[in-house]
């Protein structure tokens, strides 16, 4: 199982509906991208990020999909223009030492399929962990 998750903090020029929109596109990825056995989106307490939101997800496959369907792709042209600093994670029970190389590399070839989407992550203030363009989440 891989539960992945984001924690972001939106620009302060977000407006009220444009940010209600991006929460409910993330709520929308939950309920219907077929991979994810469930999901959290809500505020994030106890750290330096205002919002949050996690995906379980039960293999590399399903995490393939989760990535390429088109809701997530909705979330990213609506949600990722109001980011400031965003953060991805992912935790595994899955023994396999190179997971998170796996992961990495899933999130690399969507990035290079998509210019779009690469730039919008681009024009982020701060962007780190798993889904960071770059080697091993790196950017």
């Amino acid at each position: 199982m891989i539960i992945h998750g984001n924690r972001f903090t939106l620009r302060p020029d977000a407006d009220a509906a444009q940010i209600e929109e991006a929460l409910e596109s993330l709520r929308n990825q939950g309920r219907v991208i077929p991979s994810v056995k469930s999901f959290v989106v809500g505020r994030d307490f106890g750290g330096e990020y205002e919002w949050g939101a996690t995906f379980m997800i039960e293999d590399l496959q399903g995490y393939w999909e989760y990535l390429v369907h088109p809701a997530h792709r909705n979330t990213d042209q609506v949600g990722l223009p109001l980011v400031d600093k965003f953060a991805s994670f992912d935790i595994t029970d899955d023994p396999d030492p190179e997971m998170g190389a796996k992961i990495a590399a899933l999130h690399q070839r969507r990035y290079d399929s998509d210019a779009t989407l690469t730039q919008l992550v681009s024009d982020l203030g701060e962007y780190k962990g798993s889904a960071a363009p770059g080697a091993h989440g790196e950017r």
